[in-house]
């Protein structure tokens, strides 16, 4: 059983954009002290008069400009568009209505969109199956249908049972709204716990239903499990689960403090629940609790950022459990799983690149612990379960996946051969079984399933799509490349064989680089029509990610997040001078905190680039931890309260460095409306600042997705649409036409 906090609550987590990327290692964090009250004067000082709005080439609706200056650590602030941070205000509700039709009007006038619409439909309908997880008797999958909207939940009885739907939520509301935010099967298969949320933000509602006869209970609902993941006890009579307080009086960028682990039986009233581990009190920090197979053992995470996971335990057999250190106070990260009455535990303490250790709870203290997997430097442990009976590792080499059988006492058993340059989400099945699974994908290929035996080796082809497009012209390559400050860093590069290196070719250069996320070859369909109309794509692994370790990660983050955007620039930097390409035919993307990545980027470089396309950013530096998710945050970006990490903030906010009379690049801003993660107030701000400032006669748009949340919307036919706005802006700014390859045979 494996215990860290889950990978939803990453600020990257479940974004959906034309270039997806997946994170496989999130891991939890030990709680610290609350912090100091602030010592900034956030005083609101107007300026003597608002200078008048000057008249510029693409300010269709200038919004207006206010004159709050903050002063903070004697420093004055200035935040002219102060009004745009509360959507209700009629004159913010009017400019954003009148920004999101104009961006679709300019949008729908573009050239090929209705061939373009056609291809990207074709691609992104494509049917995939997850691998299945075996409960009790039962196998739980997940199917995306090619004539279906949303991802389909099935079960059936043994392995060569009839499927059978457990959730459709096609069938859940009539405008697509509802969403199904993960499903968690007792361990017999007789129950199952899903998470039901609307227009897919993170606040969800936990409920629970009866697989055999698919009725949902009435009793068991559970409302604020935004953070909830069920633990199912070994009976199926209950689980262990996470729990926000739906109480109004406290701010929503508060509310992970509040969380609190609670036990719930089933068919009794939630507000009975028991609690098992009260709140943390501290808004920066996550907290979750896992049960192992046998339910002896109990494991608490409490994650404070992406670099410190602290772990508890409870032995449950005792009368009276009490909570037990196991590694707390190290600083480091932490991950656990827990089988036949011991402890696996991978952590980077002492070792950037992580290691694992075997523990006997009833000597717990770090220096009992015996280690089975040492650290390796040339490649960094992503992750790793048990499966059958032995321990299964996922690396990183390169940025790319390689997966490893070793025994419990830490004897290598065989590498598992992948097909090439790509990624795996690891093997997957149950503790006490043979039969295993593990998926490979990527650039130009979609996750196939393949089947295994963990004691003798060997793979089949559990599942493979049918590809609605021709892979053999393609290919990806790794170069590596100086930053500013002289750090090699790799990228990847994807595009045809026959690429000649002639300073023409368009080039989408994409990038995240924060949160210990590691950007590994993964499938995109939209991608597919950026290679097939002539254009290349190039992927850096910046750091702040988790590419090459926590080092890696540690140089990205707070007083050190500067250099994410020197390696961002001088990755295109490498493609003008290696003559892959020219500024005129380079366009950037990203979203989340890869939207704050092409923020910094096009106000710090705007000559570099032709086109921006920015997906749901943080933008407002100064300002960011006051709303949404933002205070979980502090740890990676540091916080406008602390003088140090004021200045290195402010050094880089890309809102506060928008300057007047600049020829910025195009820029396609995406917000979504039911955004409950990153506050949409950051695209507002930004783009109102841009529209003010620029004087080149390039568009700023801002595109509002109706009904989505961070990830964007769940549905099909809305990541169509918004891969039709976005890539026909991209070839348009960029000169490119919409080219259809020939059917594959």
């Amino acid at each position: 059983m494996k215990t860290s906090i889950p990978s939803r609550t990453l600020l990257l987590s479940g974004i959906v954009l034309a270039m997806s990327v997946s994170c496989t290692k999130p891991a939890p964090k030990k709680p610290v002290a609350p912090p100091p009250e602030p010592k900034p004067v956030l005083t609101g000082r107007p300026e003597t008069a608002p200078p008048p709005a000057p008249i510029r080439p693409f300010n269709p609706f200038p919004a207006a400009r206010g004159a709050v200056v903050d002063t903070l650590h004697g420093q004055a602030v200035p935040d002219p568009y102060r009004d745009l941070e509360d959507p209700t205000l009629p004159a913010t509700k009017e400019w954003l209505e009148k920004q999101d039709a104009y961006a679709r009007k300019f949008l729908g006038a573009l050239p090929d969109r209705e061939a373009m619409a056609k291809r990207l439909a074709e691609l992104n309908y494509m049917e995939w199956v997850s691998p299945p997880r075996r409960k009790g008797k039962r196998f739980f999958f997940s199917r995306r249908h090619i004539d279906r909207e949303k991802v389909v939940y099935y079960w059936q009885e043994g392995p060569k049972g009839e499927p059978k739907v457990l959730l459709d939520p096609n069938t859940m509301s009539t405008d697509g709204t509802v969403a199904i935010k993960g499903v968690f099967p007792s361990h017999d298969g007789k129950h199952a716990a899903f998470l039901k949320s609307l227009n897919n933000a993170d606040h969800a509602t936990l409920h629970v239903m009866d697989v055999a006869t698919g009725q949902v209970s009435g009793v068991d609902v559970i409302d604020g499990a935004r953070y909830a993941y069920p633990s199912w006890d070994e009976k199926g009579a209950g689980f262990y689960y996470t729990r926000i307080p739906m109480d109004p009086k406290i701010p929503v960028m508060d509310l992970p403090g509040h969380a609190a682990v609670y036990y719930h039986k089933l068919g009794t009233d939630p507000k009975t629940d028991r609690l098992v581990r009260d709140k943390t009190g501290d808004p920066r920090t996550f907290i979750g609790a896992e049960v192992s197979l046998d339910g002896r053992w109990l494991m608490l995470a409490i994650q404070f950022g992406w670099t410190n996971v602290d772990l508890y335990f409870q032995d449950l057999k005792e009368k009276d459990p009490q909570w037990k250190p196991l590694a707390v106070g190290r600083n480091a990260m932490h991950q656990a799983e827990m089988h036949q009455g011991f402890f696996y535990v991978s952590t980077n303490h002492g070792a950037p690149n992580y290691r694992i250790y075997k523990v006997d709870p009833k000597k717990p203290a770090p220096t009992d612990w015996k280690e089975l997997v040492p650290e390796k430097k040339d490649r960094v442990l992503e992750g790793f379960s048990i499966v059958g009976g032995q321990l299964a590792l996922s690396w990183l080499h390169q940025a790319s996946s390689r997966l490893e059988v070793v025994s419990l006492d830490g004897k290598k058993r065989r590498e598992l051969a992948l097909p090439g340059i790509g990624s795996t989400g690891g093997l997957t099945g149950h503790p006490d079984d043979d039969r295993a699974f593990y998926t490979f994908s990527s650039y130009t290929s979609p996750p196939i399933v393949y089947e295994t035996s963990v004691k003798k080796g060997g793979a089949k082809v559990f599942f493979q799509v049918k590809l609605p497009f021709d892979p053999s012209p393609y290919t990806t390559v790794q170069r590596t490349y100086k930053s500013k400050d002289g750090t090699p860093v790799t990228m990847f590069l994807i595009h045809r064989k026959d690429l000649t290196a002639n300073a023409d070719t368009p080039f989408l250069l994409y990038g995240y680089g924060g949160f210990n996320v590691s950007l590994v070859p993964s499938f995109s369909p939209t991608r597919m029509v950026w290679l097939e109309s002539g254009g290349a794509i190039a992927i850096p692994n910046l750091r702040g990610g988790g590419e090459y370790g926590e080092a890696w990660h540690q140089d990205g983050m707070l007083l050190k997040k500067q250099n994410t955007f020197d390696d961002f620039i001088a990755a295109a930097e490498f493609l003008v001078s290696e003559k892959y390409t020219r500024p005129e035919r380079l366009a950037i993307q990203g979203g989340s905190n890869g939207g704050l990545l092409v923020g910094a980027a096009m106000v710090q470089r705007p000559e570099l680039f032709r086109a921006v396309s920015c997906h749901v950013p943080l933008l407002d530096m100064v300002r960011y931890h006051l709303f949404g998710s933002g205070k979980t945050w502090i740890s990676e970006y540091g916080s406008a309260d602390d003088p140090a990490q004021f200045a290195a903030i402010l050094a880089y906010s890309p809102y506060h460095h928008v300057k007047p009379d600049v020829k910025y690049p195009s820029l396609l801003m995406n917000a979504a409306d039911s955004d409950d993660r990153v506050d949409p107030m950051h695209a507002r701000k930004f783009v109102a600042a841009v529209q003010h400032a620029s004087a080149a006669a390039n568009p700023v748009l801002l595109r509002v997705e109706a009904n989505a949340g961070h990830g964007g919307g769940d549905m099909v036919k809305k990541r169509v649409d918004s891969a039709v706005d976005e890539f026909s802006f991209l070839f348009h700014q960029l000169g490119m036409r919409f080219s259809r390859p020939e059917q594959p045979r």
